[in-house]
């Protein structure tokens, strides 16, 4: 009896320790009791009644990725593109995950290729290409509704690769090589512009340096000639004003203009007007010469 007793009371503790149970960070168990709903449990320790109740599901909260198989799907023109999205969603209702839907990831991905599909038939290829952030907005806001009764929580949609037929990106891609040539030669162009007016500016700006030095050097020498001017004026009024204060006699000027009209003489003017001055006085020279002559002649013959 004691050995039955210590049995009994080991597999009691075994089946209480057994039914304990630790819920981790970010998770979240839902529980059944005799089949039916009973309770979520959150983050903790937590017993679990023996043979009544059950963990039905364990519940990740984490925000979760699925990345989906590329998809066939039509455009408005008519052009069968291949299209993978990739699904961000978090569970934000771990009862409706449970119960909401089955197989949840499955629905997802129906729902996904289903809404891709009708989102792409309104769209041409070219508006397909570039219109990326309209179509996972678009995709975004019509799961996210639908799958909030699952107790799922859309965040983000991608599209992951758009791929059309092979001709077309052939076609694609002799459209982007050739729009790549055209920048290049307009860059290149712009560039040669670019040098062209460098250059055509330095030259300009060459030229009315050279006109400024030029002009600069003119007014220089223009300013020395007539500073030598000033100088010659102030010499010449610096001997009037020496000459007045001299107080000459007429002689004495008559001397001076006598010396003026032989500087003038000598030059190779072919006609010369003598002053009536200067006329008497060289004629009083004369009658002196021709005295002082006379008088040499007497004292020769005595």
């Amino acid at each position: 009896m004691l050995y039955f007793f210590l049995a009994v009371v080991i597999l009691i503790i075994l089946i209480l320790v057994f039914n304990i149970k630790i819920v981790p960070q970010a998770s979240a168990y839902v529980m059944e009791r005799l089949g039916a709903y009973s309770q979520t449990w959150g983050v903790g320790l937590h017993f679990k009644i023996p043979f009544i109740e059950r963990v039905a599901k364990a519940v990740s909260l984490k925000e979760q990725v699925v990345d989906f198989k590329p998809q066939p799907v039509i455009t408005k023109d008519n052009v069968t593109m291949q299209i993978d999205t990739v699904v961000f969603f978090q569970i934000t209702d771990p009862k409706l995950y449970t119960y909401g839907v089955d197989h949840p990831l499955s629905a997802i991905e129906n729902l996904t290729a289903t809404t891709l599909r009708n989102i792409i038939g309104e769209l041409e290829l070219d508006q397909t290409l570039t219109s990326r952030d309209l179509i996972n907005t678009k995709m975004r806001s019509i799961l996210d509704e639908a799958t909030d009764p699952w107790g799922i929580k859309v965040n983000r949609v991608e599209l992951k690769n758009i791929l059309p037929p092979r001709e077309i990106q052939d076609s694609m891609e002799r459209q982007m090589k050739a729009e790549r040539e055209r920048r290049e030669s307009i860059l290149r162009a712009e560039g040669e512009k670019r040098s062209a007016i460098l250059v055509a500016e330095g030259e300009k700006e060459s030229q009315i340096l050279r006109a400024e030095a030029q002009r600069i050097s003119h007014i220089k020498q223009a300013e020395g000639e007539a500073q030598a001017i000033l100088e010659v004026q102030r010499a010449v009024a610096e001997g009037i004003k020496m000459i007045n204060e001299a107080n000459p006699s007429e002689a004495v000027i008559a001397m001076k203009s006598l010396e003026a009209f032989e500087k003038a003489a000598d030059g190779k003017a072919t006609k010369i007007i003598i002053p009536s001055q200067i006329q008497g006085i060289a004629g009083l020279a004369t009658s002196l010469k021709e005295l002082m002559t006379d008088s040499d002649s007497l004292q020769k013959a005595k």
